[in-house]
């Protein structure tokens, strides 16, 4: 208990891990939190100031599925291993903790997403400028950014969604708004101590050459993740070698509510088959399924890296090349994390292996995209290099199927090392020499049931029953009594066994020196290495966008100087490819002199995706991809917002109402003319007045100041006016048709504003009982006979409002949109009129409505 208090007081935050033999204990209120977190036994074991010790427990062979859970659920732990050995021990067994394991921290393959990146990131601000810097450690990223405003740099954490979150206490940061997330002290975030530790770590003489000398905050956050960094890993971290600087400026920006609208890579279904990257990821290789989820993430403004994606994809499809290369890449595994692994010493014998077979394989996409004339294959070719010296060398010293776990031994391949040969040959002769000996032992004592035996307590043994006790020769020397049986040991057998255990322990030792000289060669060609297994990810991106280009039909791009977007027959790629019936594809035209399209149309209709294909074609354009569309010009695009649906943010204390006017403002505040908006149903949350008024108010700000390329859908027909009011407002509908009690959803995009919203007919499909439907049209007619009758008066009151002077007769033309009832009014004379005539008629018209 010593021992695990001397732990715990290191790591008190940490549920400790202590190895005890088979199992690993967790003691006092770690047993708790352990016992109700993984739904293990709560027990306890002797007593410490007169009270019981609580203890939970798990078996060391069935560490890492509990592992997963505790890290699932946000957790962080320290193990604490017996690094002395129990044989040779005297007294307790030395221990330490080797390894600290938090939700950002994790290169195990067994608790990792193999899909998904993993991000730890520190935070810090001074003087309203964000200073963010993230890693992914499993994967050897280190990235530094910058931000200007609160807006960008939460933009910036939900791309990321970092597992673990480091903040400078001290900074003005806003902590109500960064969930949970672990906070650590201002001096690990000092700018000078960060660079100083920084050009230690990737030993050189400053920074300038990563292009970071400027990221001053973002050099701080740099600092304080290195040091926690190093503080849970205790090792060298090789495969970190080099600072990363991205800026805001070479991507399209998007929000954390357009991202999850856009259903990127999350649903609320929880179906990955349902989201855009579920239909795009076709990768055969965990790291191109991670580097593609990058890419659909952050989106480029830069065309000609989008143009060189464009024709390496066109190019592998056009020169057959696609499925040869596909089948590639199945066989060379995740190479990303092996190299972690291999950096971080903790690479099990299959991971080489599966780093081995990589590397033979490398000269087969040589030689299959040679002479393909494209530029980007061509430049992804010489990032693979060529590392045939060190694959014939690893295939020289690995076993052709390594065991699952290097402790075994039986990893390094005989005629590698002649030292281990000859300890190998002495253990392998072991069961020679004792079936020699029980044949001669039973000659000599004439005991036919004689057998020589060993185990792993008592060693060698001769175990003879009782039944012959008679006979045992005086030179065997008793040592251990079984139930009808006697073990005996004798001075050949003891020599022989001393030397043969000798042999396995150094034959053991041996394969481990080895093990660590494979490492050491690897680490030392770890960038080399890097670079080429960066490669394979991107070609394996590259063929699966190929693959469902080719195999859904999509077309390539034109990427424009000129503004603008451009779409014939756009799909949208997921209801497309979850759906049974063929999809009705949309054209879509937004250019300098048509920036705003207010849609109109019915529930269910297809406003919803009509607004979303748009937005996920031009995405998929942005990453280099082909597109669900027959054709696709695009223009520049700086950003992409969406206010689509919303729910209430109770954790805020935001109402459904305040959760829209919030994502609304956001957009009014930052979109500009290069931005893509789509705007669903603002204002359906307060009273319709006060919807259709904020409505209005948003449509003309996004036409007139911010001139957004903007999809804005509402049921609030009076905007449908705005096009006869603003430049580059047009009114599109979806078309829908009723036949007899049913309600036809055509899904087609067509000019002009629709005429009704069909909500009824939606209510009896929805099943909404007949009755409660009847009401609803008398209800309906009744209010829309209320309506016209207002707007009549409100035309006449304006038609007839009167100040200093008479009215004039040009006011009297609003009498063009009254209802019938009204013609008898439209015969008087506006002239005649005196201001007290003009309240009589008023009067008048009131008392007929």
């Amino acid at each position: 208990m010593r021992q695990f208090f001397r732990a715990k007081s290191e790591h008190p935050d940490l549920l400790l891990f202590f190895r005890m033999g088979d199992f690993y204990e967790l003691f006092y209120d770690d047993a708790r939190k352990a016992a109700r977190l993984l739904d293990v036994t709560l027990t306890q074991r002797g007593s410490s100031a007169g009270q019981p010790i609580p203890m939970a427990g798990v078996p060391v062979h069935a560490l890492e599925p509990y592992l997963a859970k505790l890290v699932k659920l946000g957790e962080s732990v320290a193990i604490c291993e017996q690094i002395g050995d129990p044989a040779t021990s005297k007294g307790l067994v030395e221990r330490k903790v080797v390894r600290v394991l938090t939700p950002g921290t994790i290169t195990d393959e067994a608790l990792l997403d193999e899909r998904r990146d993993l991000w730890l990131a520190a935070l810090t601000a001074r003087n309203g400028r964000y200073g963010l810097a993230y890693a992914d450690l499993a994967g050897g990223r280190f990235v530094l950014a910058e931000h200007e405003s609160e807006t960008a740099l939460l933009a910036e954490l939900a791309r990321l969604n970092p597992a673990e979150l480091l903040l400078d206490e001290s900074a003005e940061l806003p902590f109500n708004k960064l969930g949970a997330a672990r906070k650590r002290p201002p001096w690990h975030f000092d700018r000078d101590a960060a660079e100083r530790a920084l050009t230690e770590f990737f030993k050189t003489r400053d920074l300038k050459g990563f292009g970071c000398a400027d990221q001053h905050y973002a050099l701080a956050a740099a600092g304080a993740l290195l040091t926690y960094i190093k503080e849970t890993q205790r090792t060298q971290l090789p495969h970190f070698s080099r600072l990363s600087v991205e800026s805001a400026d070479e991507t399209i920006a998007m929000d954390a509510a357009t991202r999850r609208n856009l259903e990127i890579d999350t649903h609320a279904s929880g179906r990955l088959q349902h989201t855009l990257f579920g239909v795009v990821d076709s990768a055969v290789s965990p790291m191109g399924a991670r580097l593609l989820r990058r890419w659909l993430h952050r989106p480029l403004r830069t065309h000609a890296t989008l143009r060189a994606r464009q024709v390496a994809i066109q190019c592998l499809i056009d020169r057959g090349v696609l499925e040869p290369l596909r089948d590639l890449l199945r066989g060379i595994g995740d190479t990303e994390r092996i190299l972690a692994r291999v950096a971080l010493r903790s690479a099990r014998p299959r991971d080489l292996s599966g780093l081995r077979t990589a590397l033979n394989r490398a000269p087969d996409f040589a030689t299959l995209l040679a002479d393909l004339q494209c530029p980007r294959l061509d430049e992804l070719c010489g990032q693979l290099g060529d590392h045939a010296e060190l694959a014939d060398w690893l295939n020289r010293a690995l076993v052709d199927e390594p065991p699952v776990l290097a402790r075994d031994g039986g990893v390094i391949r005989t005629g590698f090392d002649a030292e281990l040969d000859e300890l190998r040959e002495l253990s392998i002769n072991a069961d020679g020499f004792l079936i020699d000996l029980e044949a001669r032992e039973r000659a000599s004592t004439g005991i036919s049931t004689l057998r020589v035996a060993y185990n792993r307590v008592h060693g060698y043994y001769i175990e003879i029953t009782n039944t012959h006790a008679d006979k045992v020769p005086t030179h065997y020397t008793r040592r251990q009594t079984v139930k009808g049986a006697e073990r005996y040991i004798t001075e050949e057998l003891k020599l022989f066994e001393d030397k043969v255990l000798s042999a396995r322990e150094r034959s053991l030792m041996r394969e481990k020196a080895l093990l660590e000289g494979v490492f050491d060669r690897l680490v030392n060609e770890i960038e080399a290495l890097k670079q080429a297994s960066a490669a394979l990810a991107e070609l394996d991106v590259l063929g699966a966008l190929a693959e469902r280009a080719e195999r859904l039909n999509w077309a390539c791009p034109v990427l424009s100087d000129e503004p603008g977007i451009e779409i014939r027959r756009g799909r949208h790629p997921v209801v497309e490819a979850v759906r049974t019936d063929p999809f009705e594809p949309n054209d879509t035209a937004l250019s300098p002199d048509r920036r705003m399209l207010i849609i109109t149309g019915p529930n269910m209709g297809g406003k919803s995706t009509y607004m979303r294909q748009t937005c996920l074609i031009v995405l998929l354009a942005s990453i280099g991809s082909f597109v669900p569309a027959d054709s696709l010009r695009l223009g520049p695009i700086d950003r992409m917002f969406t206010r689509i649906g919303s729910g209430d943010d109770l954790a805020a204390g935001q109402s459904t109402f305040m959760v829209e006017m919030s994502e609304t403002a956001n957009i009014l505040h930052n979109a500009t003319e290069q931005s893509l908006v789509l705007m669903d149903e603002v204002g359906r949350g307060t009273s319709t007045y006060d919807g259709l008024a904020l409505a209005h108010a948003a449509a003309v700000q996004l036409a007139t100041v911010n001139r957004a390329y903007t999809l804005f859908a509402t049921h609030y027909f009076e905007l449908t006016a705005l096009a006869g009011e603003y430049e580059g407002v047009a009114n599109v509908h979806l078309d829908a048709v009723e036949h007899g009690e049913a309600l036809v959803f055509l899904h087609a995009v067509k000019d002009g504003p629709a005429d009704r919203s069909f909500g009824l007919a939606v209510a009896a499909l929805a099943g909404v009982p007949r009755p409660v439907i009847q009401a609803a049209r008398d209800k309906l007619r009744s209010l829309e006979s209320k309506r016209d009758h207002e707007q009549a008066a409100q035309s006449f009151v304006e038609a007839t409002r009167i100040d200093s002077s008479a009215p004039s007769p040009h006011q009297f033309s609003l009498f063009d949109r009254t209802p019938p009832a009204l013609e008898a009014l439209k015969a008087v004379d506006p002239d005649s009129l005196s201001p007290r005539e003009a309240l009589e008629a008023l009067y008048r018209l009131k008392t007929m409505l």
